[in-house]
């Protein structure tokens, strides 16, 4: 007769032997190099040296524009259009995408404002792109800053004349300005 126990998800086989004193348990074998926390702590994402991967037909470089969740970005392509991007499975959670990253996209043919996220640069594969002329001049690379930033979002401050300044507003000198309060 055998017996089970049922311990922390772990099967313990107690075979019964000749005397009920030595009895032989048998437990699994361990064939993991460590747990979750062990995964998590290695960063495996960012090798020293990769080969760089040029744009081919149907991809366009482009920039983040800003981040909507869901695996979703907005992005400007250097081609000139804003496009909704989509970060592939593949990438999520692996690959952190961030506002003013150049990335590599898939257009799709039926669907021009949307396309897919391939791949992510760093900012020194950036600069090597863009010495070798894949992108435009204009691109800002690793900095907050987009390359598409509009003007018109700006507050612009101008200086105050003196004659614009309202002199004495502490004063109850201006009281017949007002009127009495009764007349109303």
């Amino acid at each position: 007769c055998n017996f089970y126990f049922y311990r922390f998800s772990v099967i313990f086989i107690v075979q019964p032997s000749s005397n009920c004193c030595n009895s032989t348990v048998i437990m699994p074998k361990n064939k993991g190099k460590g747990g979750k926390n062990r995964r998590r702590g290695k960063n495996q994402n960012e090798p020293d040296k990769r080969e760089l991967i040029y744009k081919e037909d149907g991809q366009e470089y482009a920039q983040v524009v800003k981040m909507l969740g869901n695996g979703r970005c907005e992005l400007f392509c250097f081609d000139g259009e804003t496009r909704l991007g989509h970060i592939r499975g593949k990438m999520r959670k692996k690959v952190w995408i961030n506002t003013g990253d150049i990335i590599l996209v898939g257009l799709r043919d039926f669907q021009d404002n949307k396309c897919d996220v391939i791949a992510k640069y760093n900012s020194d594969e950036a600069r090597e792109l863009k010495a070798h002329g894949q992108l435009p001049p204009e691109a800002k690379i690793n900095e907050g800053e987009t390359f598409n930033e509009d003007e018109g979002d700006a507050i612009f401050f101008g200086d105050v004349d003196e004659e614009d300044q309202v002199d004495g507003l502490g004063d109850d000198d201006d009281d017949d300005d007002f009127g009495d309060l009764d007349d109303i």
